[in-house]
């Protein structure tokens, strides 16, 4: 029989109502037996003094409790959950007494939805993503796990199945039926069917991997030689003193991150190591590890004033790319560096004779060389000190990110799981329809087929079910 588990699935308290979830076939039991009473009727909430079975006077709490019999409950078992006062003291001794009963013990992570998916009560991508929406920091992780909860990967997966199975029937009549008087066109229909489905995939798979940069974050390095202000910037974007500034070159030896929400996407911003020749050796391994964030970073912020700003093209070569942000700091010092084509931020008081023009409505007097642009081979003009062109600078980053990893609000790969699977899908289907012989079709019809019910959880998953319930907090 199925052990009896019990977590708190609400935050820690202190708060004003924790909620403790049970589930398994001694939960009727154990309701009966704390509240003294018989059960209340499925789903409606109702008050209960809740009591320790072993000591009839000592009142745990006053708590609403809910009974969902099997199968109408998240797991899919005989579950119920206590919703009880949310004081430290309340929840210890409610646990305490729980963990006494017999047939029941504390939850493993993941364990309630573990036990929802082996009951049927969802697929694992659905699984995979309410742990992401629990997980989710930016709207858009909301909206994306909340689409994958939804069934919308999953929905397409079977449709995908189920247009193999027809073209798999077509194919296996002409194998089983080779002497009947079959129509001609089955075979030709089972292939335009596959084609479709491979087009389909196809286009799936062509997202420059948009959901799983959504769901694990864009990574962002700040990168230059030394005391340009990178430091600086990064406590600028961060809202506090993430990193160490000083005026002495140098001081950066180790990378340091921040994370932020930018119009919904994650960010992780890397603030890295000035890169220059040096004999120190422990600034050479900094400048090390800086180039090796910088080099796997999705996108980098080659950060320059106007001393190094000669020296763009060393950096931009290291550098080069299309995920590659040219920003000059320091202009509320600068004489008028010589930046052609830089931007400075709508709304900031251009001034005169300050050799750029700002953004549209900003006129900064006449021959000075500058102009507005969202190119991104175009620099950006900031000061992270005052904090003058930031908002321009994350515009242009946001600008940069949506472009590269458009949001999908419909079918979106999140994982790499999924990817492995979908491109093995259309390795087979490549092969189906580039082999000869109905024989051959057949075989790698129903290994597309198999690879598309390893998303779901139908085959083949096993071996990662573990891991993947393992990610979720206890109590879920």
């Amino acid at each position: 029989m199925t052990d009896t588990i019990f977590a708190l699935s609400s935050g820690h308290p202190p708060s004003g109502v924790s909620m403790i979830r049970l589930s398994g076939p001694a939960t009727p039991r154990v309701l009966r037996s704390l509240s003294g009473r018989a059960l209340p009727d499925p789903r409606l909430m109702q008050v209960r003094a809740l009591r320790d079975p072993g000591d009839k006077d000592n009142v745990l709490d006053r708590a609403m409790i809910v009974w969902f019999p099997a199968p109408g409950s998240f797991t899919g078992e005989d579950s119920a959950e206590l919703h009880v006062h949310g004081g430290p003291a309340v929840v210890a001794a409610v646990l305490n007494v729980l963990s006494r009963q017999p047939g029941l013990r504390l939850a493993g992570a993941g364990e309630f939805s573990r036990r929802a998916f082996d009951n049927g009560k969802m697929d694992l991508s659905g699984a995979e993503a309410l742990s992401d929406l629990i997980a989710a920091e930016t709207e858009l992780q909301r909206r994306q796990a909340l689409g994958q909860l939804g069934g919308r990967l999953a929905a397409q997966c079977i449709a995908w199945q189920d247009g193999l199975k027809r073209a798999l029937a077509n194919v296996e009549a002409n194998i089983d039926f080779s002497d009947e008087d079959l129509p001609d066109r089955l075979d030709e229909e089972a292939r335009r069917g596959v084609c479709a489905i491979a087009a389909a995939i196809d286009d799936c798979l062509s997202d420059a991997r948009a959901g799983e940069r959504i769901r694990d974050g864009i990574t962002v390095a700040i990168v230059g030689p030394p005391n340009v202000g990178k430091s600086t910037l990064l406590n600028a974007l961060a809202g506090r003193d993430a990193a160490i500034t000083s005026e002495h070159a140098g001081t950066t030896r180790d990378v340091v991150q921040v994370h932020m929400d930018l119009g919904g996407y994650p960010v992780t911003l890397f603030d890295t190591a000035g890169l220059r020749e040096t004999e120190d050796t422990v600034e050479r391994e900094g400048i090390r590890r800086a180039r090796d964030v910088a080099e796997k970073s999705d996108i980098r912020l080659i950060l320059l004033d106007g001393d190094t700003w000669a020296d763009r093209e060393l950096f931009e070569n290291d550098f080069a790319g299309n995920h590659t942000l040219v920003v000059v700091n320091k202009i509320d010092v600068l004489d008028p560096p010589g930046v052609p084509g830089a931007v400075v931020e709508d709304g900031d008081e251009a001034g005169e004779g300050n050799g750029y023009r700002a953004r549209d409505g900003y006129g900064a007097g006449e021959g000075n060389g500058y102009r507005a642009s969202d190119r991104d081979s175009d620099p950006i003009l900031i000061s992270a000190k005052t904090r003058y062109g930031l908002g321009a600078l994350l515009a242009r980053l946001e600008q940069n990110i949506a472009r590269q990893w458009t949001f999908r609000d419909g079918v979106a790969i999140t994982r790499i799981r999924h990817r492995n699977a979908l491109e093995a899908c259309q390795a087979h289907l490549e092969r189906a329809l580039s082999g000869v012989g109905s024989e051959l079709w057949a075989e790698d019809l129903r290994l597309a087929m198999r690879t598309l019910g390893q998303i779901v959880g139908q085959v083949g998953v096993e071996d990662v079910l573990d891991v993947i319930f393992s990610e979720f907090c206890i109590g879920k």
